[in-house]
């Protein structure tokens, strides 16, 4: 009897998680698109973009924030997150997604691409079990379900609703990546690339809170600067003139090479 050999290529799609800090709100952003296509035409989804033959997944990481928002960005600013390989994460055809979270040193003006119809900073916030996202009445919060295997288990549940839930399996992805950041806060928050190439440590506790989800205030700062010293490296104070006592500037020490 003859063998047959199937060669399945499913497609490979590039996922960034594209962060950055709204210095007017002191809130943590994250980019949305409106699909323009199918599957999930006009639901709220993370950007995406194919890898292409000639480029690695970290160059088309890079290349999607450039064409998407116009910065051209180091790789510095941008990390793999992890790889998303269930079969149930997408309709139709197989697609893989290589996830990478991208930190954004300000926060630049939008506009929709191609098969997007919109774009739109999402502000970050949370609640006992979840990481939200709210843009005027929309919100978008992160899935509930701890387990992977459950979660893909009633994937198509949770796709049911565009006003409520995004495409793919992309709540899933938003979670895995604020757990990330959350765990790498103490010794490695890359995160902080959002406020800059230097912040003040209110900023940074700005930052931590929505990951912790616990209030600024109730991360003292005296507590903060004596956990995180090996962290950051003190520039000196800052040389905005105004009223009271002008605030010391930081850099993250593991990046100054």
């Amino acid at each position: 009897m003859a063998i047959q050999t199937i060669l399945e290529r499913p497609f490979i799609t590039i996922t960034n998680l594209i962060w950055s800090f709204d210095h007017t709100t002191n809130r943590v952003n994250i980019l949305l698109v409106k699909r323009d296509n199918h599957p999930f035409n006009g639901y709220w989804a993370l950007p995406e973009t194919f890898m292409r033959a000639q480029e690695s997944a970290e160059e088309a990481a890079l290349r999607l924030v450039r064409e998407k928002i116009g910065m051209d960005l180091s790789g510095s600013h941008t990390e793999q997150l992890a790889t998303f390989t269930n079969p149930q994460r997408t309709p139709g055809d197989r697609a893989l997604s290589l996830a990478y979270m991208t930190f954004l040193p300000e926060k630049p003006q939008l506009k929709a691409g191609y098969g997007a119809s919109d774009a739109r900073w999402f502000t970050m916030g949370y609640t006992d079990t979840t990481y939200s996202f709210e843009n005027d009445q929309r919100l978008f919060n992160t899935t509930q379900t701890p387990v992977q295997r459950a979660y893909y288990a009633n994937v198509t549940e949770n796709q049911s609703d565009p006003d409520k839930h995004l495409a793919f399996d992309h709540e899933w992805i938003l979670k895995v990546a604020c757990d990330r950041i959350r765990n790498k806060l103490d010794y490695q928050p890359n995160v902080l690339l959002i406020l800059g190439s230097k912040f003040t440590l209110k900023d940074a506790r700005r930052v931590y809170s929505p990951f912790l989800k616990t209030p600024v205030d109730d991360i003292d700062n005296s507590n903060f600067k004596k956990s995180h010293q090996d962290l950051f490296i003190d520039l000196g104070t800052s040389e905005v003139k105004g009223p009271g006592r002008p605030a010391r500037l930081y850099k993250l020490a593991h990046l100054i090479a």
